[in-house]
């Protein structure tokens, strides 16, 4: 089964004392302790983001790892990428991020776990990244739509409620037929796709939601709140 669980905002680097998004992401796998590599290429494998990573992470059943491609693995990148049960990509530049997996094959090579059914997810440019497009704050002062690997159609918007001009700058390009419509989310919320339908909206925060957006529309998607009300 594929699938992919897109966070617009929240999990361990964003909410270190709220674990709901984490461990909805690995409850997904099948396995009782999962193999969980984080790819924390958008940050330039920045050491601190890395450390929260495995502080959360080696609390909980699973066997944490990461790749780096500053740094890679001693053994064969493909191999080590399909020995996983969860890939989870942290946040940062996706410009960045889709220049050096393609410089190193890792879109081709994260593509076939996906098709063996190695999880996907991550946050922010970890979630755009799955998209045909994304918006994004890689590069320019501006928010910009960004062409991305595509193994989800139309495009992603992140942090939407969490940033002052997501929503506005990505209604503008819907209607300038900039960018194709999609989904957006509010910090706090993941997408969860099973193929390449959307399955299932959930959340860590009480009122965060996900949205289609269109030209000239926007619909909250029913968001499933993983904590107690």
């Amino acid at each position: 089964m594929k699938q992919i669980i897109a966070l617009g905002g929240g999990g361990f680097s964003m909410e270190p004392d709220n674990p709901l998004l984490d461990l909805y992401i690995l409850e997904q796998s099948a396995k009782a302790t999962p193999k969980i590599c984080f790819i924390p290429t958008a940050s330039g494998d920045a050491d601190s983001y890395i450390a929260r990573f495995y502080d959360f992470f080696a609390q909980h059943d699973c066997e944490p790892s990461h790749l780096s491609l500053f740094k890679p693995p001693a053994q064969a990148l493909e191999e080590f990428v399909l020995s996983q049960d969860i890939l989870y990509v942290g946040g940062g530049n996706t410009k960045n991020l889709l220049a050096l997996w393609r410089e190193w094959g890792l879109d081709r090579i994260i593509e076939k776990a996906w098709n063996q059914g190695i999880i996907l997810a991550g946050i922010s440019a970890g979630s755009i990244c799955w998209f045909e497009q994304g918006v994004t704050d890689s590069y320019g002062e501006e928010l910009h739509p960004l062409t991305c690997l595509g193994l989800l159609s139309g495009s992603n918007c992140p942090h939407y409620d969490g940033e002052v001009d997501r929503r506005p700058v990505f209604q503008r390009l819907l209607q300038q037929e900039q960018i194709k419509p999609g989904l957006a989310a509010d910090d706090g919320v993941a997408l969860h796709f099973i193929g390449d339908g959307l399955h299932d909206a959930v959340s860590s925060r009480p009122y965060a939601k996900a949205y289609r957006v269109r030209k000239g529309y926007e619909e909250a998607v029913e968001t499933r709140f993983l904590g107690k009300t």
